[in-house]
């Protein structure tokens, strides 16, 4: 394996470093994105459950803010009700966009890997064209051995490239699309939370 990585020339060193972060991402980010974690289960009816026995004081929303991205933004807008429902509304809305960005966090990285692991992979693949055609104007093409480092370089940095470039790119959309389903989860069990406390849904069981 050293010796394939050696065979790459120096284009391997930011590939490998490339795919060790990609890794490192792509672990944090299914760790950190677990659903159980994002969206609690009950959350909302046990918070409906504390606002009818009045025991949401200071004490209980900075616990629920700091248990979970749902938790933060149903005490977000908690901190609000006697402020009317549209403050509310405004004040779920508001954490929403920061939780969101939250999850959204490495993200960015992830697809800027992506994109250029294969643009590395392409400038490997150049620079082993240029040694051959080097090798070519200094030995001619009498001798193959002359010509396969050239060779070897450009198809191996292509290859390591697009195996960086593929798996980023799955990770990249499926975490992407995860992350817009908590969202949009997040805020159906705000709204029904919204309209429960404002008296316009039937209670939560």
């Amino acid at each position: 394996m050293f010796e394939l990585i050696q065979s790459g020339g120096l284009l391997m060193i930011p590939i490998l470093f490339c795919s060790v972060m990609a890794m490192g991402i792509v672990g944090e980010r299914l760790w950190t994105l677990r659903k159980k974690k994002i969206l609690p289960p009950e959350m909302v009816s046990q918070v409906w459950n504390l606002a009818k026995a009045r025991k949401l004081d200071a004490k209980t929303l900075k616990h629920l803010k700091d248990s979970s991205p749902l938790g933060r933004i149903l005490a977000a807008g908690l901190m609000s009700r006697s402020l009317g429902r549209d403050v509310m509304k405004e004040s779920i809305a508001e954490s929403g966009r920061q939780v969101a960005h939250k999850l959204e966090r490495f993200l960015n990285t992830l697809g800027t890997i992506a994109t250029i692991t294969p643009l590395l992979g392409l400038l490997g693949t150049v620079v082993g064209m240029i040694k051959v055609f080097a090798a070519i104007v200094s030995h001619g093409v009498g001798d193959p051995a002359v010509l396969a480092g050239g060779i070897s370089e450009a198809l191996i940095t292509t290859a390591a490239g697009l195996v960086v470039a593929i798996p980023c790119v799955i990770f990249h959309r499926y975490f992407d699309g995860l992350v817009d389903a908590y969202v949009l989860n997040m805020e159906e069990e705000s709204i029904k939370l919204i309209e429960v406390i404002h008296g316009t849904h039937e209670e939560l069981e």
